[in-house]
């Protein structure tokens, strides 16, 4: 997969939520959406398997990545740029795919430019999160699914109970447990000092939470 400077690359995360779009039934039919799209990677996915398939990335150069993927694979994508709230309103989706920013940040909230919004998301991590759970009931078609990836770090009951409220059916479906990876290496103190990591931490779980609309 091509990236260009500054675009989050395929990563632990990206592959777990790719085992999990694996396991839903998808076809010429379905709808797809995914937000974040970085390389593209899971939107070419689902465009392999005949979807229908939207990608957007508040990141030119991520949507400029996305395209020449595309286009190397041979595969058709509609993929546009800015707040994925504003570019997909009034449109519902069967499948509804995410890789947020996720990662704890000294700052009160995630940048607006540079590499690091690809994963800084205020001092809880969850400012893109909350927006998903929020929007996705208006975003999903009746049975839709949301499939969203995130640390643990996070608050995984959290996203549950949002999502819950929200009144869709989600469940954690997968789990996997990486070892932290630079951006977290180089904030550990500050994790630490926060409560967010222990002093013997060295490890993040990931989880899949797939959400339905019933």
């Amino acid at each position: 997969m091509i990236a260009l400077p500054g675009v989050y690359r395929p990563q632990d995360d990206t592959w777990l939520l790719a085992e999990a779009l694996g396991d839903e039934r998808l076809g010429p039919e379905d709808k797809v959406l995914e937000i974040g799209a970085g390389t593209g990677a899971l939107a070419l996915r689902a465009a392999a398997r005949g979807a229908e398939v939207t990608a957007i990335d508040v990141s030119w150069r991520a949507v400029i990545s996305t395209r020449v993927n595309a286009l190397r694979q041979r595969r058709t994508l509609r993929v546009l740029h800015g707040d994925f709230a504003a570019r997909a309103h009034g449109r519902r989706f069967d499948l509804v795919l995410a890789n947020p920013p996720y990662v704890p940040s000294p700052g009160p909230r995630p940048p607006s430019h540079g590499a690091a919004r690809a994963w800084d998301a205020g001092s809880d991590g969850r400012e893109i999160i909350d927006r998903i759970c929020e929007r996705a009931p208006g975003l999903l078609s009746e049975g839709g699914i949301l499939l969203l990836v995130h640390s643990g770090m996070c608050g995984t009951g959290a996203t549950l109970r949002y999502l819950a409220r929200a009144g869709l059916d989600a469940a954690v479906t997968r789990r996997a447990v990486v070892p932290w990876g630079p951006v977290l290496r180089s904030r550990r103190d500050w994790l630490r000092s926060e409560g967010i990591a222990g002093s013997s931490d060295a490890w993040e779980e990931l989880v899949i939470i797939r959400a339905q609309r019933l």
